[in-house]
């Protein structure tokens, strides 16, 4: 296969509009910040907290629709071992925004956070919040890392363009114009990509679907014909699985700082509802090609085309039938429209990991623990210089290859399993303090390790019940064992906070051991309530005698 010089013109003036985007947007910030009040680090990570509803939609969805969303949809409807019911994204993605909107936004917004992490260095200090920093850290980087190989494994196939150029120059390009104008050039670009990537996959849709050599994937969805039925099926013994991955994907995603980005840039908390409750209906509606895509693979006699036998997953290529169905079941010229929009989706999502990672260690590291007194254009700087970091570590990690998935899959397991019972406490049990979040987080981080992990090899030293052998041979956990971790994890949160608490106030271990000062912070929050009541009883107290003084007159 010679290279797609048609296919690279294109992808050029694709990457020419996204950077001219990203620059304009810079230029926008610039002037937002001379009107703003605010410091330019608000500005340039939280645009201000001003951020126009549309545009906020736009980039919350894009978000969360990356190029791991586009094809992992559609590699789960493809496979034969799984099915449509295992293509969960866009369903739990309905329940995190609903949550967040409803429960977590309040918080966040009414304390007026930065990011994620500010809740915990007010309570918990630099030191415990620090190491709580460190998943989170890595989670992003891992996912600029999965997003970045998705993007070359389709250009590879569709484009013949070497993995290596493919990842450095989508790489350059995201990195550039995310440090040129923060989430303003986030937000903006984003809305670009989403809109290449609803045209782009709906204009592939009906070209794959009535290409001659694949059947009506209404007779396929639940009849056996060039393989199992795509609609797939969850049978009892995998129910425990089928639920654990939903829960994973519904609540870990409110672990992660992109989405606290895009509640607290908005003006109002009502419009940081919007946008989480609009954003739910567009990723439902951006996963329905992904499904029809994967249909129409798993009902195509692949030996009637170029590809030939064996099938894409017995050459052990269901991670790439994306684009391996763009290349063989539609028109040259469509083929490229559709790696547009799995471009368009590796970078919504890839700028938004980066301007996480790099809010997390400007702010909470940085600002709060190296540089106090940290100037703004200090501060600028430094945040230029994460971007770039986090996208250099991203892109090096990407030549690990298919390693790539595990670290991801491990990065979500930690947002879930250790940083999700961690913010429910802090944000919604006052309870809840330093020595409760030591053990939720050992008892987390040790348990996870210890349930093992097949795709790494890692054998299940604790063996839930219905641990078994899968399909392929590999010892898997079928008990909802990740949701039992976060469950156990939150619990010991708040246990231990209660009896440390318990201990430390009732002067059974000396005040001195307090490291965490839980018998300071009950007074201070005691004399905070007595203040309170004393002014809203002289408050009261002010009222009536005013009523009294007119009822006389």
């Amino acid at each position: 296969m010679a290279l797609n010089i048609p296919g690279l013109v294109v992808m050029a003036l694709f990457y020419l509009l996204i950077l001219g985007t990203g620059i304009w947007a810079s230029l926008r910030s610039k002037k937002e910040e001379k009107k703003c009040t605010g410091d330019g680090m608000e500005i340039t990570l939280l645009a201000g907290r001003n951020i126009n509803l549309l545009v906020g939609i736009f980039t919350l969805t894009a978000t969360w629709v990356g190029g791991g969303f586009i094809l992992g949809i559609a590699e789960a409807t493809y496979n034969p071992t799984l099915g449509a019911v295992w293509a969960l994204m866009p369903v739990p993605y309905v329940l995190t925004f609903f949550l967040g909107g409803f429960f977590f936004a309040k918080p966040m917004r009414e304390n007026k956070y930065v990011t994620m992490m500010d809740p915990f260095q007010k309570k918990y200090g630099n030191v415990l919040a620090s190491a709580l920093i460190f998943p989170a850290l890595v989670a992003d980087v891992l996912w600029v890392a999965r997003t970045l190989v998705s993007l070359g494994g389709t250009m590879s196939v569709i484009l013949d363009l070497p993995y290596v150029y493919s990842i450095i120059i989508s790489s350059v390009v995201a990195i550039i114009y995310t440090l040129l104008g923060g989430l303003y050039s986030v937000a903006y670009t984003d809305v670009i990509q989403l809109i290449l990537i609803f045209i782009s996959l709906w204009v592939c849709v009906p070209f794959m679907m009535t290409n001659p050599h694949s059947v009506d994937i209404s007779l396929t969805a639940y009849n056996a014909t060039f393989q199992a039925p795509w609609v797939g099926t969850v049978e009892l013994d995998e129910a425990g699985k089928w639920f654990d991955d939903f829960m994973l994907l519904a609540l870990g995603g409110l672990a992660y700082q992109a989405f606290y980005q895009r509640i607290l840039s908005s003006s109002s908390y009502t419009q940081a509802q919007v946008t989480c409750f609009a954003s739910s209906a567009c990723c439902l509606v951006l996963g329905i090609p992904s499904v029809l895509i994967g249909a129409v693979a798993a009902s195509t006699d692949w030996n009637s085309t170029s590809y030939g036998l064996p099938t894409p997953y017995e050459r052990d290529q269901a991670g790439s039938i994306l684009p391996i169905a763009l290349q063989y079941l539609t028109p040259p010229y469509v083929s490229v429209i559709g790696i547009g929009a799995v471009a368009a989706a590796v970078m919504s999502s890839m700028d938004s990991a980066l301007l996480s990672s790099a809010s997390l260690f400007s702010s909470n590291i940085y600002k709060n623990i190296i540089r106090k007194q940290a100037s703004d254009c200090e501060m600028q700087w430094v945040i230029r210089i994460s971007v770039v970091v986090v996208g250099l570590a991203g892109t090096g990690l990407t030549f690990l290859d298919s390693s790539v998935l595990v670290f991801w899959l491990v990065g979500v397991d930690m947002s879930y399993t250790i940083m999700f019972p961690q913010l429910v406490c802090i944000l919604f049990f006052k309870v809840s303090n330093g020595y409760g979040a030591i053990v939720g987080y050992i008892m987390g981080l040790v348990m996870r390790i210890l349930s093992g992990e097949p795709l790494i090899g890692l054998p299940p030293s604790i063996q839930f019940p219905g641990c078994r052998l899968d399909k392929e041979g590999k010892l898997t956990q079928y008990f909802p064992f990740r949701t039992a971790i976060m469950l156990i994890s939150l619990m010991s949160i708040l246990l231990v906070s209660l009896l440390a608490s318990i201990i430390f106030n009732k002067g059974l271990l000396p005040e001195k051991w307090d490291v965490f000062n839980v018998k300071r912070r009950q007074r201070a929050t005691s004399k905070v309530a007595h203040v309170k009541r004393t002014n809203s009883e002289k408050e009261e107290a002010a009222v009536a005698k005013q009523l009294l003084d007119t009822t006389s007159c």
